[in-house]
C-alpha cells in the first residue's frame, strides 16, 4: 500500500475561501532473485572472452528495483502542479543506478521532473524516461522488462553500436534525457502525441547534446499502435569529447499489441542509425510476441527479437524469451523466466540487463524472482 502523507492539506487564503488539495506519496519496488546464466564476459565488447558459466543473485528480473516520491497540486479550474523523483538502486549491493555520466550514480538517476497538466493535456520539465522508450514497452506483450523483451534487445543495437553500458547516454534512441521538456497532448478518440525538447545547455552551440522526438499513440479496442521518432545531437560521447551539435543519433519505430479476451499478440519494427556514420551504424529490430492470461493472477508471456545489421550481414543475433509469472497478493508476485540468444559476428545482444554475454555463441539464462510494490 502506497503511503500517504500530507494528503488532502487545506489552504486557507486571506479574506477568501479557495482552497487546494495537494499530497505526497512515498512509493517503490523491489525486484530481485537467483540467476543462471550459461556463458558470461566481463563486457560488450565483441572481442570479450568468455568467463564460463554464472549463478548470482540478480537485481531487476521484470523491472529495476526502485523507489520515489511523487506529489501534486490542484490548484483549481481543471489544472494540477505535479513533481516525481524516482531513482533506480541494486538490491544486491545497495548502490544507486547510472547517470548519463559514464561511472558516476544518481540518487533520483529514472526522473526528477516538475510539471503542469489541465484540460490542455500536461507539460513536465527534468529528466524523464524518454517518451519513445515508455511507446516501445507498451506495445510489447512482455513489456520492456529487463530479462528478454524489447528493452534487451534495443539495448543489444545500442552495443552494436559501440555502447559501453556505463552510462544511460546511449548511441541510438534513448531510455532516459536529461533537461527535457515533454508535452503530452489530451486523448482524442483514443490517439494523443507526446513531443520532447531536451536543450543542451553547451556554450557556443546551439545544438549541442540537444534531444527531439516525437511519438504518436492509439488506444481503443484492446489494441494499442505506437509510431515514434528520435533524434539525437552528441549522443554516446567519448572520454573528454566536446559537443559539437553532430546528428549522430536517428531511432525510428512503429509497434503493435493487441488483446482479445485472455490473449495478446504483439510485433513491432526498429531502425536505428547514426547519420554521422551510416555506414558503420545501421541496424534494424524485428520483434513478436505472445501471452496468455489463464487467470487474474497467473500469466505467461513470450517473445522473439532479432538483430540485423544492415551494413554486414554476418552480424545478426535472435533471442528467444518466456516468463510466467503468478501474484500472490495485490504487491507482491513471483516469477520465472528462460532466455535463449544465438550472437554472431560482432553482436552481444544479452538476455538480462546489465549482465554481458559471450560474444559469437549461444548462451541460455533462467531466472527465479520475487518483485513486491509498496
Amino acid at each position: 500500500m502506497k503511503l500517504k502523507w500530507a494528503a488532502a492539506t487545506t489552504i486557507a487564503a486571506i479574506g477568501g475561501a479557495a482552497q487546494a488539495q495537494s499530497s505526497v506519496t512515498l512509493y517503490g519496488v523491489v525486484d530481485a532473485g537467483l540467476m543462471y546464466q550459461s556463458t558470461s564476459a566481463a563486457s560488450f565488447s565483441p572481442a570479450s572472452k568468455n568467463l564460463g558459466k554464472l549463478y548470482r543473485f540478480k537485481d531487476a528480473g521484470i523491472n529495476s528495483s526502485n523507489w520515489g516520491i511523487t506529489g501534486t497540486e490542484d490548484i483549481g479550474g481543471g489544472y494540477r502542479v505535479n513533481f516525481k523523483l524516482q531513482g533506480t538502486f541494486d538490491t544486491g549491493t545497495g548502490k544507486a543506478g547510472i547517470t548519463d555520466t559514464p561511472g558516476v550514480t544518481g540518487l533520483f538517476n529514472q526522473i526528477a521532473s516538475v510539471g503542469v497538466s489541465g484540460p490542455f493535456g500536461s507539460v513536465n520539465a527534468g529528466r524523464q524516461i524518454a517518451p519513445i522508450a515508455i511507446a516501445m514497452g507498451e506495445t510489447d506483450v512482455r513489456s520492456g522488462r529487463w530479462f528478454g523483451s524489447i528493452l534487451t534487445s534495443w539495448l543489444g543495437m545500442n552495443q552494436a553500436a559501440g555502447w559501453a553500458g556505463t552510462s544511460t547516454n546511449g548511441p541510438l534512441g534513448a531510455l532516459y534525457d536529461s533537461n527535457a521538456i515533454v508535452y503530452e497532448s489530451p486523448s482524442f478518440y483514443g490517439v494523443k502525441g507526446q513531443f520532447e525538447y531536451a536543450p543542451g545547455g553547451v556554450p557556443g552551440s546551439f545544438q549541442g547534446n540537444t534531444r527531439e522526438s516525437a511519438v504518436l499513440k492509439y488506444s481503443g479496442y484492446g489494441l494499442r499502435l505506437s509510431a515514434a521518432y528520435y533524434n539525437g545531437h552528441d549522443a554516446n560521447p567519448g572520454p573528454n569529447t566536446v559537443p559539437t551539435g553532430l546528428d549522430n543519433n536517428h531511432l525510428y519505430y512503429v509497434g503493435a499489441l493487441y488483446t482479445f479476451h485472455d490473449i495478446s499478440v504483439s510485433a513491432s519494427y526498429t531502425r536505428g542509425k547514426n547519420p554521422a556514420r551510416s555506414n558503420q551504424v545501421d541496424i534494424d529490430m524485428y520483434t513478436a510476441g505472445l501471452g496468455y492470461l489463464f487467470t487474474p493472477a497467473f500469466r505467461v508471456t513470450s517473445g522473439i527479437y532479432y538483430l540485423k545489421d544492415s551494413n554486414n550481414s554476418a552480424n545478426k543475433s535472435t533471442e528467444v524469451a518466456a516468463g510466467a509469472e503468478y501474484s500472490l497478493s495485490k504487491s507482491t508476485l513471483v516469477y520465472g523466466e528462460v532466455g535463449h540468444v544465438n550472437n554472431k559476428g560482432t553482436m552481444t545482444q544479452t538476455i538480462a540487463y546489465g549482465q554481458p554475454v559471450a560474444p559469437g555463441i549461444a548462451t541460455t539464462a533462467v531466472m527465479f524472482g520475487v518483485r513486491h510494490t509498496f
